[in-house]
């Protein structure tokens, strides 16, 4: 656990995910705001994969606040329709559609399709940088593997939670609660990943 509370901001203004990174990082006294407390505009995502992006954000969350940064990219990716909706998962079904108009375009676009086809993971890359410019951030990634329902379920988490259940549960993402959703998942499991390479380059948490 970190001697002392580390702030760090986080570059989205994602409200879910603002509230997964805190529930996971404030036990170990992390304190972790949004990018919004600072007025910082949304960054362009213009590459092509999540890292890449990722690191976009990080670096024009770290260049307006001046503060260490934590930037996530993730998505939902579905083989069997070469990697959709991958990157463009928020804005899926549109710029400015919402997570009802996303999930609901998927499942539109696999209602003729099933089993294997309808196998699907989610992907995290998460980024820190201690500054802008820095030229050596850290960098996690992670899987959380599994397939695409028929209907949604659950009324909790944010984005394709209620059509997507991981591989050996019973129920979709928006069913489980905090603890199990922080222990199963691509987020859960790529910040473990860069908590452990911050301890190992900084003897930190």
């Amino acid at each position: 656990m970190a001697a002392q509370p580390v702030e760090w901001v986080l570059a989205s203004g994602n409200r879910g995910k603002l509230r997964e990174f805190s529930g996971m990082l404030e036990p170990l006294g992390f304190v972790v705001h949004p990018q919004s407390d600072w007025n910082t505009p949304e960054a362009e995502e213009t590459a092509l994969t999540f890292v890449e992006n990722a690191l976009i954000k990080a670096r024009n969350a770290a260049g307006h606040t001046g503060l260490p940064c934590l930037a996530d990219d993730s998505g939902l990716v579905v083989p069997s329709l070469l990697g959709e909706p991958g990157i463009f998962s928020a804005r899926y079904a549109g710029e400015g559609a919402g997570d009802e108009a996303n999930l609901h375009k998927l499942l539109a676009r696999l209602e003729t399709r099933s089993g294997t086809d309808r196998q699907a993971y989610f992907y995290c890359a998460i980024v820190m940088l201690g500054w802008a410019s820095d030229p050596a951030p850290l960098i996690a990634t992670a899987r959380w593997h599994g397939e695409i329902l028929t209907a949604p379920e659950g009324d909790g988490g944010f984005g394709y939670d209620p059509i997507f259940r991981g591989r050996g549960l019973q129920h979709a993402t928006a069913k489980l609660d905090a603890e199990t959703k922080h222990r199963e998942s691509h987020r859960g499991q790529a910040l473990r990943v860069l908590l452990k390479q911050l301890h190992e380059r900084d003897g930190v948490c």
